[in-house]
């Protein structure tokens, strides 16, 4: 949802001066972009760039995982926010593509910073009376996530020993 405001940050009905935005919708418009400069990110990371990736094996999980964000920014206050269940299977799947514990939260690290960047860049935009409840809102979502991926991946890693046996 947009609105208009003035100079005064009055809203407007018709025409004004800046367009205001939920978090929420600034997150979802800026999906793609968000992503790119995640990886660029990711990519500078040294410990990270050692496991060879495809664009779609390395970012290939991220549009669930920020449309889960997204999806927790616009419930009602109060409302339980549910597992994300691509996080626990993003968990798996950097297991089974060689990454550490430590690289799993590193990305983990690095989404929150971009996520953080990308609201930094559009703050003509956001809607400040909502910000710090938004941020906040983000940085619980993001680690409940990074919780569910450790927990599949500590789960994964512990049944490959019995695998070979």
């Amino acid at each position: 949802m947009a609105k208009s405001i003035g100079s005064a940050g009055t809203v407007k009905a018709t025409g004004g001066a800046a367009t205001i935005e939920s978090v929420a919708d600034i997150l979802e418009r800026e999906l793609h972009s968000l992503i790119t400069d995640w990886l660029i990110r990711v990519e500078q990371e040294p410990d990270l760039g050692r496991i060879p990736l495809s664009y779609e094996d390395r970012t290939g999980h991220l549009p669930r995982l920020l449309h889960d964000v997204i999806a927790r920014l616009r419930l009602d206050v109060g409302t339980k926010a549910t597992i994300s269940k691509a996080a626990a299977e993003h968990g798996e799947l950097r297991l089974k593509q060689g990454y550490t514990v430590a690289m799993a939260v590193q990305e983990s690290r690095l989404l929150q910073v971009t996520i953080f960047s990308t609201l930094q860049k559009n703050a003509s935009s956001l809607e400040f009376g909502l910000l710090l409840p938004d941020v906040v809102t983000i940085a619980d979502e993001v680690d409940a996530q990074l919780k569910e991926q450790m927990l599949r991946f500590m789960a994964a890693d512990a049944a490959k020993p019995a695998k070979g046996k």
